[in-house]
């Protein structure tokens, strides 16, 4: 098995305020490439599996976190990501886990759920510009089919409304899949939405730029590891499994112990109605003390699932 690199708390000046998905993180510019250099060295060297193939946005993430891995290995789905973290085949997983336009990726946030041996150690958050792609010398007129993943689909709705009203959508397993499928069949009919480097990447042409909603288009990335980060981060995510009238209570419970809500995702627990796994990510100004996970550890229902500082691009 890889041997878990002992981590220690990353400086980030440009922890984010509120939300993570308004894009309004503080500190200045020199800050947060000061933070990026300390996360680099923190996290060097590593083996790192993430949800591929390439060309997608999730491996933009993790290049743009692991700024020194010795080496990126894309997985088709994220459960395989996970398990070679599991079977000692990678250090670290980056997956997708919640966007501004689509919300949560909830395939996605179960596979988390499941793993409960599974830290999430990091977090990067990344501006999303959605791509129209075709085959060389294809026009917006040619276009009939748009294919992409399911996020890609719901970020760029409107945009199909106004530009492509009589195009048919077509889902895809990735961003990357989509550019990959049009490449192959050659049809000028046929365009992808996805991230602008999949047009070198698959030789497509860029039909059309920024076809998302809007410019505030965002999607957060969990770094996943076996191993908790040491130190004082500024966030950390919780499951708590329990019925929805109980739910109040622990948030009330974790405000009073210094942690601001900044997400919260439910899915059905499986055992009967009303039942639900949350996934809740919290931020502590102060930092994630022991005297937070004291508490933590002291409240029925939930798992500590780790503490991280945010990183964004």
């Amino acid at each position: 098995m890889f041997k878990l690199k002992k981590t220690i708390a990353i400086s980030l000046v440009a922890a984010l305020m509120g939300s993570v998905l308004t894009g309004c993180g503080t500190g200045t510019l020199e800050s947060k490439i000061e933070a990026v250099e300390d996360n680099s060295e923190v996290f060097s060297n590593a083996v790192v599996s993430y949800l591929g193939p390439q060309g997608t946005y999730t491996e933009e993430a993790t290049q743009f976190f692991f700024q020194k891995a010795e080496t990126l290995i894309p997985e088709s789905t994220v459960d395989e990501a996970i398990q070679d973290v599991v079977n000692g085949s990678a250090d670290y997983a980056v997956i997708p886990q919640e966007n501004t336009l689509g919300g949560a990726v909830t395939n996605y946030v179960d596979a988390l759920i499941s793993h409960d041996d599974i830290k999430v150690v990091g977090e990067v958050v990344l501006p999303i510009s959605q791509t129209l792609l075709g085959v060389p010398g294809a026009t917006l007129g040619d276009i009939s089919t748009v294919c992409s993943h399911a996020q890609g689909i719901t970020q760029s709705e409107e945009w199909r409304k106004e530009n492509l009203p009589d195009a048919k959508t077509e889902e895809m397993e990735s961003t990357a899949a989509a550019a990959k499928y049009v490449a192959e069949t050659g049809d000028k009919t046929i365009a992808a939405i996805g991230a602008p480097g999949a047009a070198e990447l698959y030789g497509l042409s860029v039909l059309a730029e920024n076809v998302q909603i809007t410019d505030a288009n965002r999607t957060r990335f969990y770094v996943l590891s076996l191993s908790s980060l040491e130190g004082r981060q500024t966030n950390l995510v919780i499951v708590a499994s329990c019925e929805a009238n109980r739910i109040d209570d622990i948030l009330v419970e974790l405000h009073n112990a210094g942690l601001e809500l900044v997400t919260i995702h439910d899915r059905p627990e499986g055992s009967k109605l009303g039942m639900y796994n949350y996934i809740l990510e919290f931020e502590s100004k102060s930092g994630i003390t022991d005297k937070i996970k004291r508490t933590i550890d002291g409240i029925d229902d939930i798992q500590y699932r780790g503490s991280f500082d945010v990183m964004e691009k």
